[in-house]
């Protein structure tokens, strides 16, 4: 229930670490299944630009370092809300399935290069080994969950969804949005402290992982509940998935 995804967010907003630039629930109120969330108004709080504009970008990589620090091992608060490492429950086996003809091909759009079926297979069969950490992750670290106030410095909200994991798993869909607006999007990611250690492997490991879940679900069936999901979730797996690309020299 979308209520129960509300009071599951109250609870974690209150128990997130006071250096985290996170706007802070003031109250919540609940009146015949309805919930009601205060949360405090970041001032002159608006969207990062699209196109990513470079200071913004930076400044949503900043907020993001001092998150990371800040949970690289769950805080007691945290624990008590219970959290579950990334992937319990699911697994990101779409390029395998593709691969293995689990699943149909006509999920994918045209374009998709099937010859390199197998070699996204193997990739994304490291996936869970590659992000595999004890670090508190907000696991929906996207442009629409963030906010930049009136001083430049971003504001990370909407902490729904949070998960154990290696703490630069965040920031591989935050920055395939800044690769498909023209970012060097491997850059940002080695500059990152987050990032600190990473082998490419692991980096493509989850954009495989990504590449392959999103645009297996845009190919599904129109969702009446949201009517633009599946072409959002096409344009993720395709920005994921040519990012990738970029990085592995394939062209297509």
């Amino acid at each position: 229930m979308v209520a129960d995804s509300y009071r599951r967010e109250a609870l974690i907003n209150q128990a997130l670490p006071a250096e985290i630039p996170a706007p802070r629930l003031q109250w919540i109120e609940e009146h015949d299944g309805w919930v009601v969330l205060g949360i405090d108004a970041v001032p002159g709080g608006r969207m990062p630009t699209t196109p990513w504009k470079s200071d913004e970008l930076r400044a949503t990589l900043d907020a993001y370092r001092i998150t990371a620090e800040a949970l690289s091992t769950p805080p007691t608060a945290l624990q008590h809300v219970g959290l579950k490492p990334v992937g319990d429950g699911g697994d990101f086996a779409d390029w395998r399935n593709l691969a293995r003809g689990a699943t149909s091909t006509n999920a994918l759009p045209s374009w998709v290069p099937l010859d390199l079926l197998d070699v996204l297979a193997s990739l994304e069969s490291g996936w869970r080994e590659a992000v595999a950490g004890n670090a508190v992750l907000h696991h929906d670290l996207r442009q629409d969950n963030v906010l930049i106030d009136a001083y430049g410095a971003a504001w990370i909200c909407d902490w729904n969804w949070p998960r154990l994991g290696a703490s630069w798993f965040d920031l591989v869909l935050l920055l395939a949005t800044a690769y498909a607006d023209g970012h060097d999007a491997t850059a940002l990611f080695t500059q990152h402290p987050t990032a600190r250690g990473v082998a490419d492997e692991q980096l493509d490991a989850a954009l495989a992982a990504l590449s392959g879940f999103f645009l297996t679900s845009g190919g599904q069936p129109a969702a009446d509940w949201s009517p633009h999901l599946r072409q959002h979730q096409t344009w993720c797996g395709e920005v994921t998935l040519r990012w990738l690309a970029n990085r592995r020299g394939w062209a297509f």
